[in-house]
């Protein structure tokens, strides 16, 4: 048995015959990297197009940045939604009515007639992205635990980190070529890739294992959840840092391109550089023991960014400088990443749609309220008091983790 497989007598036997396959393991690695970026790139690949798009509609800022909110807001609540009825009916069929709805979302979305109709649109790309979206998380507690599922998330993770750093290229360069309504096109053909690849996926949940009795009562794993201290803790610190990178990803157009005169195509290498270092912050959480201390080190790292960061952002306004501060930050919020994501998922396995769910969910409901907050007024001051706000809660449920005993010890 390689060191990727779980013990025997931990999950069903369909799981465990999938976890000892090697062929299966790397195809698996990269279709959830493929479902995954769906999810970043349903927000990251079109960012460098927002000032570009204030121009077209003739819109306000704050209305632009209004479809990253309904695109969370579609984010979560599909994620709500499907988990439960993934548990109840499998993954597959979840996957493949939620890429189709993407598609088809994207699609519209170009022939939008304003920007209260494209931002119609984005709330049903968020729902249709969100199956991809919690599936790379599902799909692995399915057939890994512990260490393994560790392993396997921060791979996912790290790969993963291409997602956001090709999606701004990709996106910018598009648009400069195409304008914004090209970054849709390219977006509705990926999801037909990723639509294309889930034929040769298999079923992780046997059908001895989801949910029985009606679908209303599949719901009811939420409930078990919410109650759960240790899923909880883990869970909202996952929120609070997924929040405080989307609060980044909303500010980043504006405080690069507008401030600092960066072109699309610039800002997209920008930013895919730096998110590089997120990838590396997945891979070296794993060197921890128990690995919740990566967290409380990761929120430590942000900290020290972050007050840096602010202070650039109220007086020095030099791009390095910010671009420094900003590299240490994404590294902290690496290591509390694979950290969240394991330990939550570790903990809520006996209903992972919902356990899923809800991990994502918390990071949508925070990204939601504070992507349009960093545009109130001078964006660098309400980015630095936004990113104040967000590490506070990062390190108070760093800490709230440190002292849950570690359910990871090897």
């Amino acid at each position: 048995m390689d060191n990727n497989t779980p013990a025997a007598g931990t999950l069903s036997a369909l799981a465990l015959k999938l976890s000892q396959s090697r062929h299966y393991y790397w195809f698996l690695v990269a279709f959830l990297v493929c479902v995954s970026a769906l999810g970043s790139f349903v927000n990251d690949m079109y960012s460098p197009a927002l000032p570009a798009m204030c121009r077209f509609f003739g819109c306000s800022v704050p209305v632009a940045q209004m479809g990253l909110t309904m695109g969370m807001i579609g984010l979560a609540s599909g994620q709500m939604i499907l988990g439960p009825v993934s548990d109840r009916y499998g993954r597959k069929p979840v996957l493949a009515g939620s890429v189709i709805l993407f598609i088809i979302a994207a699609v519209a979305s170009t022939f939008s007639s304003d920007i209260h109709v494209f931002n119609l649109c984005r709330l049903f790309q968020g729902i249709g992205a969100s199956g991809g979206y919690f599936l790379a998380r599902t799909i692995p507690a399915d057939i890994y635990t512990g260490r393994s599922l560790a392993r396997l998330m921060a791979l996912i993770g790290a790969i993963n980190g291409i997602a956001p750093a090709s999606a701004p290229v990709i996106g910018g360069v598009t648009a400069d070529a195409y304008g914004w309504k090209g970054v849709f096109v390219v977006l509705a053909v990926f999801a037909a890739l990723i639509l294309l690849l889930s034929l040769n996926m298999k079923e992780s949940l046997a059908v001895a294992k989801r949910d029985k009795g009606s679908l209303l009562k599949a719901f009811s794993g939420y409930g078990q959840l919410l109650h759960n201290r240790p899923f909880m803790t883990h869970t909202c610190l996952k929120g609070v840092a997924l929040g405080f990178l989307f609060a980044y990803i909303s500010s980043a157009p504006f405080i690069l391109q507008t401030h600092y005169g960066l072109s699309q195509t610039v800002y997209g290498l920008v930013i895919g550089f730096n998110a590089l270092f997120v990838a590396g912050g997945s891979m070296v959480a794993l060197k921890f023991k128990p690995l919740k201390k990566a967290a409380v080190i990761g929120a430590l790292i942000m900290a020290v960014g972050v007050a840096a960061e602010a202070t650039a952002l109220y007086s020095i306004h030099n791009f390095w400088i910010y671009e420094v501060f900003m590299i240490v930050i994404l590294f902290g919020l690496g290591l509390i990443f694979t950290t969240s994501n394991t330990l939550a998922m570790n903990e809520g396995r006996d209903h992972a749609g919902e356990a899923s769910s809800l991990l994502g969910v918390a990071g949508y409901v925070v990204g939601a309220i504070v992507a349009p907050l960093v545009g109130i007024d001078n964006v660098l001051h309400s980015t630095a008091i936004v990113y104040m706000v967000l590490t506070v809660g990062v390190a108070l449920f760093a800490l709230m983790s440190r002292r849950l005993a570690p359910d990871l010890d090897k």
